[in-house]
């Protein structure tokens, strides 16, 4: 929309006044909302604090617990061997410390003592693990308040063994006061932790664990009842980023594969504010407790700040994350902001009107002339319409602006149609960076992307990396004037690869400058996977054809050498028999007849090695398409079939699956269809032409391969091992195929020449529709 004078005017004088006043009230908010930003940030940082030493507070009694345990028991006021007065302590402890769950001590034999609060029989309960040698012994005690005895059961079935206990191990390893990562009580299905710590003899001597079970909960609790800000939330991390403390206690749990509860996972918590907050930290074991980490960050419409606030391996083993959204602190001057700058608008519209009232007198010729020239570039009116007045001078001007826009809007919608409707890919593409200015929607379809995405991106964020120099290439070449041709790796939305001639050339403006570079992009992935599997078939065909005719080739010979080693060791028998039946046997003779016999029957014994050695494997058979297989196999041949002017016909039609292995009729197909070459390359037939058919049977497929060879002489036993029509073959391919064949359940056999053509027939089973 073109805009008069008069209103121009009246923006710029409005626009003006606009800006000052908006200047004045932003100037006023910035300053503003800093200093609260930054008293927000302090609040919330003073909170984390805070809920830090609590949290120290609440462990506190737990490791004094353990410390004084400790030091009893390497003191031997309590001896470790001891179990009653263990008990008794460990007893003390319980009461004395609410916080605790459990206290137990195992020692290096592997005995253990355990008193842990309980919900039945009575307020505690006392698990003794005796081991002597491969026996091991398990009592449950329950006790009141006074220590008496409420129940008493033996566990045959339990063979706990705090040797294996990661707390036990762990204290072991380090030698020092050890805190595990947080867990779900498996008793209570509460959340806790376990601090535990060496105890060491007199010597030194490793001599046992000591360790604690604290539920955690009431963090929790403390954490819902902080004030920060209307609506902020705090939360305690493990080190593994586990969420183990949060005012939403239902969402720090879940249930594993094997129906037991564990905490969840920053990252998949159901405070989606949260997990923008924190779920992209590292791992917080690798944060020290100085590191204090501070952010602002938006989620959805709202901005945020937040702190995360690591403890100390000794005294607190998790972090503390705090969040809360800015509009808590910032709320009243966004609103009052908003306020003043509606006041502001009203002055700009009011001024606004005012000068449009001015400037409307101002414009007026030349707004008779905009009219003008509008109608005469829309073809509305004739040059000698004189409704709209202007000024001669401008006439001329209007004249050229008119047909210049018409041939513009021409040439623009001839070319939009061929971009947006092209059966190809096409871009319009910066030579600066390489960005996309313009796609069509075949190009989105290649890459899997839509128009509106792909204009954000450039060339670089769908090379593939190896490709990556491509784009260099791109640049020098627009930048030398040439054109673009090449053919390179991309990646699909999806992380697809795929393969695209890509080519372009560069459009400058009227004074050289370069305004973008026009490319058509053609896809093709589908002619690289078929020239993939096209070699992948030619590698596995020669490499099965020499494997499979050089086996052929020694058991044929194996079995053509048995025979005569078969006659020489009966010609040896009879000689020994005829020359013990004289009186007197010559010695040496006898000797030397036996040491024949020997090794004639070494021979054999090699013969028979040979031919186990070069039994052919059947090879793995599946369902697969042999229309797909024969165009394949087909596709190898043709640049034979070319060299002598041979044509190979084959016309693929609808036909089910077949069972066999895959390379093994290939190598069927690739003989037979070899065979047909040879025969028609040495006719003098006037039709040069190879002929594929395939014929579907009520429980096989029948492929034909039909030549207009010579034909081939009766006389020859076609499918017999060394038997061959041709002057200088081995006699090994026919025997071979038919061997293949029958090991793949079908059956191979050769028809007479009939109407000049020859023709091989073999079956495939069909496959089994489960």
């Amino acid at each position: 929309m073109k805009l008069s004078l008069g209103a121009i005017l009246a923006i710029w004088l409005s626009g003006l006044q606009f800006v000052a006043v908006l200047f004045v009230v932003s100037f006023y908010f910035v300053s503003s909302e800093r200093v609260l930003l930054d008293h927000a940030t302090t609040l919330i940082g003073e909170v984390g604090r805070s809920s830090t030493e609590h949290s120290k507070g609440f462990l506190e009694p737990a490791i004094r617990s353990t410390e004084l345990a400790k030091r009893l028991i390497e003191s031997e006021i309590v001896k470790s061997d001891d179990t009653e007065e263990l008990e008794k302590l460990l007893f003390q402890q319980m009461q004395v410390v609410p916080q605790l769950s459990g206290i137990y001590y195992g020692d290096d034999a592997g005995n253990f003592v355990y008193v842990m609060r309980s919900e039945e029989h009575a307020e505690f309960r006392t698990k003794l693990v005796h081991r002597s040698g491969e026996d091991v012994s398990t009592e449950l005690i329950w006790r009141d308040k006074e220590y008496n005895i409420a129940e008493f059961a033996v566990d045959p079935e339990d063979k706990f063994d705090p040797r294996v206990r990661p707390w036990y191990m762990d204290a072991k390893k380090e030698q020092n006061f050890v805190w595990t990562a947080p867990y779900i009580f498996f008793s209570s299905q509460r959340p806790g932790i376990t601090a535990a710590t060496p105890i060491l003899s007199t010597t030194g001597q490793f001599k046992g664990v000591i360790g604690v079970d604290i539920e955690i909960d009431e963090i929790s609790r403390f954490l819902s009842s902080l004030n920060i800000g209307d609506t902020g939330v705090a939360m305690a991390l493990s080190g593994n980023r586990d969420v183990i403390a949060h005012p939403t206690t239902n969402f720090i749990r879940q249930t594993n594969k094997e129906n037991a509860l564990q905490f969840i996972k920053i990252d998949q918590l159901e405070d989606l504010v949260a997990r923008e907050a924190f779920g992209n930290l590292p791992s917080l074991d690798q944060v020290t407790s100085e590191q204090e980490i501070e952010s602002e960050f938006q989620y959805n419409d709202g901005k945020y700040a937040s702190i995360l606030i690591p403890g100390s391996n000794h005294d607190l083993p998790w972090s503390i994350a705090i969040y809360a959204p800015l509009s808590d602190f910032i709320g009243g001057i966004e609103e009052n902001r908003t306020r003043n700058i509606w006041i502001a608008m009203i002055i700009a519209m009011v001024t606004g009107l005012i000068g449009l009232k001015i400037a409307n007198r101002i414009n007026k010729p030349i707004r008779d002339f905009a009219v003008r020239a509008g109608l005469v570039a829309s073809g509305d009116v004739s040059k000698s319409n004189a409704s709209a007045q202007t000024y001669p001078e401008l006439e001329e001007v209007s004249e050229t602006l008119a047909s210049e826009i018409a041939q513009r809007k021409t040439f623009e919608r001839i070319y939009g149609r061929t971009f947006s409707l092209a059966s190809r890919g096409m871009a319009q593409i910066s030579p600066s960076d390489g960005h996309f200015i313009r796609v069509n929607q075949q190009l989105a379809d290649i890459l899997g992307y839509t128009t509106d995405e792909m204009v954000e991106m450039s060339i670089n964020d769908i090379l593939h990396p190896e490709d990556a120099d491509s784009y260099i290439s791109f640049q020098k070449t627009m930048h030398d004037d040439y054109e673009y041709n090449q053919e390179k790796r991309y990646l699909r939305k999806n992380g697809d690869i795929v393969w695209l001639q890509v080519n372009a050339f560069l459009i400058r403006d009227q004074k050289g400058e370069p305004l973008y570079a026009v490319a058509t992009i053609d896809n093709r992935t589908a002619q690289k996977k078929a020239e993939s599997k096209i070699n992948e078939l030619s590698r596995d065909l020669s490499h099965f054809s020499r494997v499979n005719m050089m086996g052929q080739m020694a058991e044929g010979l194996a079995h053509e050498l048995n025979q005569p080693l078969t006659s020489i060791t009966q010609n040896v028998d009879a000689a020994l028999l005829t020359v013990n039946e004289q009186p007197i046997a010559d010695p040496e003779l006898v000797e030397i007849l036996e040491d024949m016999d020997r090794q004639a029957h070494h021979g054999a014994e090699i013969i028979r090695a040979l031919r186990g050695l070069v039994r052919k494997d059947e090879g793995e058979q599946t369902k697969f398409d042999l229309t797909e297989l024969l165009d394949q196999t087909l596709q190898l041949l043709k640049p034979e079939a070319n060299e002598f002017n041979i044509s190979i016909s084959f016309e693929p039609q609808k036909i089910p699956d077949v069972f066999g292995n895959r390379v093994q009729v290939a190598q069927v197909v690739m003989n037979l269809t070899r065979n047909a070459i040879e025969a028609v390359e040495t006719s003098n037939a006037k039709k040069r032409k190879i002929v594929i058919e395939t014929n579907p049977r009520p429980d096989c497929i029948e492929v034909h391969v039909i030549d207009t060879g010579p034909g081939i002489d009766p006389s020859v036993d076609l499918f017999a091992q060394f038997e061959s029509s041709k002057r200088d073959g081995m006699g090994l391919g026919l025997s071979l195929s038919r061997t293949l064949i029958e090991a793949n359940g079908g059956k191979i056999w050769y028809e007479p020449k009939n109407k000049g053509k020859s023709r091989f027939c073999f079956t495939i089973p069909t496959a089994v529709i489960n």
